[in-house]
């Protein structure tokens, strides 16, 4: 989670029980796991517990890694924007600030695209120090810290001058295999909801998949087949053109307005993993998606156990090459991956350990690429 050091390991639903599946019991990792799902348990949904024993965790912040969040707004992608600097929140001064600044931030929250940079303390004063003033961002960075400023806590500013933003995006996907898949979930007026399938297709699901800036749709799923949600059903028959920006543009029943239970749950699946320049849509230069950007891959100790999870996850079957040296031409922009280390099993390129997003020694004429059996692609 990039949270640095754990504090407590906190056990007996301390921060309230959740609900649906209980997916992993009796968990024990030896500590250097990339991700917990490597962890070894009982088996995904083997387990002798109720919700009353859900398992959470405090983190700790290193210090001097700045974090975000947005405050008084109308909902998670809204409001006042404050950063965690040395243990403590403030503000950000709105001298230069503008729609490019805001983009990062919507991007650096998982709030898709910036609809307003707000001045003038629109979302109230907030109080203690102020980090950040004369930030000016070039708009490709992911994160505010990364921003030019006058430095943590240089201004001239005062909380009236505090900045806001207001982010497109209020939808997330739950209980998926990775950040691109799972239960689609809306938020309206503060309170996440589920969406009913009752016209679900791949057209409405296309839109999820671009709003959450996860590439092209793979499936539209039906009847919960993430599991069941709970609380509000917020969009019933929803019928989307195709090219809107986000999930809210297209026409529904209204908000709340449904016939359904969550046994109806609708779902999406979509594609972070993409093939450039190929001779067919099963090869070619390996590219992924992360932060909303497309960026390559190393071929740093890139062999067919890595090619051999690209062909799965792209639906094309078994692995003929895996190819080095920019072979399907270089690409452009980031590099994300490098040191790719796959086992072979994985159901996602992004789940294979690397050093880190972005943390390679490569130029793109090394960029990673691979060939396929087009024959066996099979299609949803």
């Amino acid at each position: 989670m990039d949270c640095g050091n754990v504090i407590e390991a906190k056990s007996e639903a301390y921060f309230g029980q959740g609900s649906g599946q209980i997916w992993m019991d009796d968990v024990q990792c030896a500590g250097n796991e990339s991700t917990l799902k490597n962890c070894s348990s009982n088996g995904w949904g083997v387990h002798n517990c109720s919700h009353q024993q859900d398992a959470r965790v405090i983190c700790q912040c290193e210090k001097n890694i700045l974090t975000i969040k947005l405050v008084m707004g109308d909902n998670s992608c809204s409001g006042r924007v404050e950063v965690l600097y040395n243990g403590t929140w403030g503000t950000v001064c709105d001298d230069d600030w503008d729609l490019t600044d805001a983009a990062v931030v919507c991007r650096e929250m998982g709030c898709g695209d910036v609809i307003e940079a707000k001045r003038g303390a629109y979302f109230g004063q907030g109080s203690g120090p102020i980090w950040m003033d004369n930030v000016k961002c070039n708009g490709t960075e992911s994160t505010l810290l990364s921003c030019q400023s006058n430095g943590r806590g240089v201004h001239n500013c005062r909380q009236s001058n505090d900045a806001g933003v207001i982010c497109s995006v209020s939808v997330r996907l739950v209980n998926g295999d990775n950040s691109c898949s799972g239960r689609v979930e809306v938020l309206y007026n503060g309170t996440w909801g589920t969406v009913c399938d009752d016209g679900w297709d791949l057209t409405d699901a296309a839109v999820v998949c671009r709003e959450m800036g996860c590439g092209n749709v793979i499936e539209a799923k039906s009847v919960a087949y993430f599991g069941q949600g709970s609380g509000q059903i917020w969009m019933d028959d929803v019928n989307c053109a195709g090219n809107e920006s986000s999930l809210r543009h297209c026409r529904t029943s209204g908000w709340g307005i449904h016939d359904c239970g969550h046994h109806k749950d609708a779902g999406v699946i979509c594609n972070s993993v993409r093939l450039v320049n190929g001779d067919h849509s099963c090869s070619g230069r390996v590219e992924v998606l992360y932060n909303g950007t497309w960026g390559t891959v190393c071929d740093d100790g890139w062999g067919l156990s890595d090619a051999a999870v690209v062909c799965r996850e792209m639906g094309c079957g078994s692995v003929i090459a895996a190819k080095s040296g920019a072979y399907f031409g270089q690409g452009s922009g980031q590099i994300w991956m490098d040191d790719v280390n796959c086992a072979g099993n994985e159901s996602s390129l992004k789940t294979c350990r690397t050093p880190g997003w972005g943390r390679h020694n490569c130029g793109h004429y090394e960029d990673a690429g691979v060939i396929c059996n087009c024959e066996s692609k099979t299609f949803n």
